[in-house]
């Protein structure tokens, strides 16, 4: 059994989107729990909508490569397009922050929101430096 931390976020119809995402999520794997949920001003871009973000504790089967594989699965089939511009409006995006304890995506050190949500679902993170 893997544990999984999966930073959430959306501003397009965020209310559905999140809560779509966590029904998909919990029907194939286990929810531990659910961070609350704050409003950001989007990274990057100006003119678009306010994201609503937070963060979900999965315990899943799947191996780590399978899990990554499945969110981006997840992200499109909530109409998630990619697009070229890095950071852009999103139906949803479902961030692997942490795996098995262990701290894998940067942005938990250098965005707040996310560490914030991250730390509410395990909160003996708080004690990790940048590596």
């Amino acid at each position: 059994m893997n544990i999984a931390a999966i930073g959430v976020g959306s501003n397009i119809n965020p209310d559905y989107n999140i809560k779509k995402a966590k029904q998909i999520l919990t029907k194939d794997h286990k929810l531990l729990g659910s961070s609350s949920f704050i409003k950001t001003r989007p990274i990057g871009f100006k003119d678009e909508n306010d994201f609503l973000n937070g963060a979900f504790l999965i315990s899943t089967d799947l191996k780590f490569e399978e899990f990554i594989e499945y969110l981006k699965k997840v992200e499109k089939k909530l109409g998630r397009i990619k697009s070229y511009k890095k950071f852009s409006s999103r139906t949803i995006d479902l961030d692997l922050v942490v795996w098995n304890e262990k701290i894998i995506d940067k942005d938990f050190f250098t965005r707040k929101f996310l560490r914030n949500s991250i730390i509410e679902l395990l909160p003996n993170l708080n004690n990790r430096q940048k590596p």
